[in-house]
């Protein structure tokens, strides 16, 4: 225990140590619930809460909603006496942390989106009280636990606010969740997890929550430090799958295969990373959050160039393969307008569930644009919902030789690996492929595969 510490602080860190403090987990989506599940096992009680009553009653039914996680995780938090989920945000002075894990999108024109944690916020602080520790893990720009959240939180206390000092009676602090859904190797409780808070008590009190449910926490100085961290993490990855997709353009009309090329550059077993092309990125991170950062940047008089064309080069990319799926049936005598096209994979990636800013969902809209006939397939994906900019009210068709025959061109989105791809190969008339799924198939189907 540091110096830091007055008698609330250290009277909370003991409750924490003793596994009585209980955490309240503020979205039981893709970050927060296996978060609640890595901290449940261990041994904090934990109280979920989330505006979807659908999921409080699948947790109930012991029915896992994020297919990935399995029922297991499901079925361990309902069958527990440390763990209850419920709607009631009325609920929120009950527990001693709270950990915000909301959604973070972008608005219609590229801006940072943080009402879900200013509207958080609010609902934190009609029940705020002396010792308890809020914890933000959604992703955003730099001071917004400092500059943003923690003032919305004091102006719904109102006047109980002004004997509430934050770092003395209450504590915040930043923790970025580095969720990968359907990843394999790493798990919530063994991803190292940063923790920044707003001043060393702060960051004590939450550094001890994580220790709890994950086996390395790494303490930084600050928040920001923190905030900061996550935006480089994701730019990183951002700015080299763009590099790698304006390569496969340009290596494309060298007729250069570009997986070959990356294969090989990989190789060197120094001072190289291999990143992979794609039809755009997809997911709650690498597309979203180099903006945070971009649009934070302006504040301050600066223009991240860099990152902005990474940015322009990703998003572009959907445009690209569908001019190619174009013209590869220009190829075969066939207009896109009336052509039947099938995309294949919804999911952002292979494997999951998860269709968050999935460019598969852009390609369908693209197609039916120039006037084709869309469907799509995702065995993990049999029908799709109304989201944040999509609704496009369809479901999943089979998968046989006699359905992929009926296509004039099956576009390859999403490669599930167990899928059975033999079936484009035979029966498909044509087939474009954002994804190398196709590669063992090459020589069999000759003229009527074309990459993208």
């Amino acid at each position: 225990m540091s110096a830091a510490m007055n008698s609330i602080a250290s009277n909370l860190l003991a409750r924490i140590e003793r596994c009585e403090a209980k955490i309240g987990v503020i979205g039981l989506g893709y970050v927060g619930l296996p978060l609640a599940h890595a901290l449940h096992q261990g041994g904090l009680p934990i109280l979920g809460f989330d505006i979807d009553q659908a999921k409080i009653d699948a947790i109930k039914a012991g029915r896992n909603y994020l297919v990935h996680l399995g029922d297991e995780l499901i079925t361990t938090l309902r069958d527990s006496k440390r763990f209850e989920g419920t709607t009631d945000f009325g609920r929120l002075g009950e527990a001693d942390v709270i950990i915000i894990c909301v959604p973070t999108p972008l608005g219609k024109h590229w801006e940072p989106d943080i009402s879900y944690i200013l509207q958080t916020a609010e609902a934190i602080g009609k029940t705020l009280r002396a010792g308890q520790l809020i914890i933000l893990e959604s992703t955003t720009y730099p001071r917004t636990t400092r500059d943003d959240m923690m003032p919305a939180i004091m102006a719904a206390a109102g006047e109980r606010a002004k004997t509430l000092e934050i770092g003395s009676e209450i504590f915040g602090a930043f923790s970025p969740e580095r969720e990968d859904p359907g990843r394999k190797s790493h798990s919530t409780s063994t991803i190292p997890k940063l923790v920044g808070g707003l001043d060393d008590a702060s960051t004590e009190l939450a550094a001890a929550v994580y220790r709890k449910g994950v086996t390395t926490v790494v303490p930084v100085k600050t928040a920001e430090i923190a905030e900061s961290a996550k935006l480089l993490e994701n730019i990183f990855r951002a700015v080299n799958i763009a590099l790698v997709n304006e390569m496969k353009i340009v290596l494309d009309a060298m007729d250069i295969d570009v997986w070959e090329v990356v294969r090989a550059a990989g190789t060197k077993p120094f001072g190289f990373m291999p990143f992979y092309p794609g039809p755009g990125l997809g997911g709650h991170c690498i597309p979203i959050d180099p903006f945070y950062l971009t649009w934070k940047a302006r504040e301050y008089g600066h223009v991240t160039r860099f990152i902005e064309l990474a940015g322009e080069i990703n998003t572009s990319m959907p445009h690209y393969v569908i001019d190619r799926t174009a013209e590869a049936l220009n190829e075969q005598g066939k207009p896109m307008k009336g052509s039947r096209i099938l995309v294949v994979g919804l999911a952002y990636k292979a494997d999951i569930d998860d269709v968050r800013e999935s460019p598969s969902f852009e390609l369908i809209e693209l197609c039916k644009a120039r006037g084709a006939q869309v469907d799509y397939y995702d065995p993990l994906v049999p029908a799709t919902w109304a989201g944040r900019k999509h609704d496009l009210k369809m479901s999943s068709v089979a998968y046989d030789d006699k359905t992929i025959a009926s296509y004039d061109c099956v576009l390859i989105s999403t490669a599930h690996s167990k899928m059975d791809y033999s079936v484009i190969a035979r029966n498909a008339k044509l087939c474009v492929d954002t994804r190398d799924a196709m590669r063992k198939f090459e020589h069999e189907m000759g003229s009527r595969l074309a990459r993208a």
